[in-house]
């Protein structure tokens, strides 16, 4: 792992200091980790058009002086590039969330201390763990894993086929007959049936305002950690299986 994060470290360094082919391999690599991410906070696109405006503070933002800034001087390789990118989305997600819902900010102290001193306060892996986050975690992980029992038999074939066996859409749409295009677009629509189910459970089984839907969301996407699919969809088939054999 330390490795891993000294090559994301040297990545990050790179393309803070404009190497263009180190740019093109952030794009490459680390784009479609940033736009799963925004679908997993919101299926609908606006949270897309979040994970787009990174990238203007990711290459850099020139100041009064002339001077580039950008946002990979944040990353120190505390953890993963992929993880440290997903949380700072997540937060500023949520940030967008505060702003069009005209709520007062939940400030955490870390937020308190930037404010109090008039710094402003910059996204970092090294700040404090969501104390909610083991919640939300097994919240998440019992929602889904309910989410998926009631998808029909094709829609958790096609989702095990291209998410828990890394395959490509034409081979995921050779196995189903389908063509990929139509494969990509059922992938879209379960998605976002999977969305509006753990959202309903998440409001009507544990009682959560649509902020909280959203904060637990935006937690987990930071970090989705012990969320593995495929045992949610191994226990999701064992426990089907056993309903069947009751009937």
């Amino acid at each position: 792992m330390s490795a891993l994060h000294a090559a994301d470290l040297e990545l990050a360094r790179l393309c803070a200091a404009g190497d263009a082919a180190a740019w093109d391999r952030f794009v490459l690599e680390y784009r479609p980790v940033l736009y799963r991410a925004a679908d997993a906070l919101n299926p609908h696109g606006s949270a897309r058009e979040i994970a787009d405006a990174l990238y203007a503070e990711l290459y850099g933002i020139t100041d009064a002086k002339g001077d580039r800034l950008s946002l990979f001087h944040y990353f120190h390789g505390r953890s993963s590039l992929a993880t440290w990118l997903r949380a700072v989305l997540a937060q500023r997600y949520i940030d967008r969330l505060r702003v069009d819902r005209r709520l007062a900010p939940l400030r955490d102290e870390r937020e308190e201390s930037g404010a109090a001193s008039g710094r402003q306060v910059q996204p970092s892996e090294s700040s404090e763990p969501d104390p909610e986050r083991p919640r939300y975690v097994a919240l998440i992980r019992a929602a889904l894993g309910g989410a998926l029992r009631r998808l029909p038999g094709t829609d958790r074939l096609r989702l095990a086929c291209y998410y828990v066996q890394d395959l490509t859409l034409a081979e995921t749409g050779r196995i189903l007959k389908e063509h990929e295009a139509t494969v990509s677009r059922r992938l879209a629509r379960t998605r976002r049936a999977i969305r509006d189910e753990v959202e309903r459970q998440l409001r009507e089984e544990v009682g959560f305002t649509d902020v909280q839907i959203a904060e637990c969301f935006a937690s987990v996407a930071a970090d989705p950690g012990p969320l593995d699919l495929t045992a949610l969809f191994d226990g999701s088939a064992r426990e089907e299986h056993a309903r069947e054999r009751s009937l």
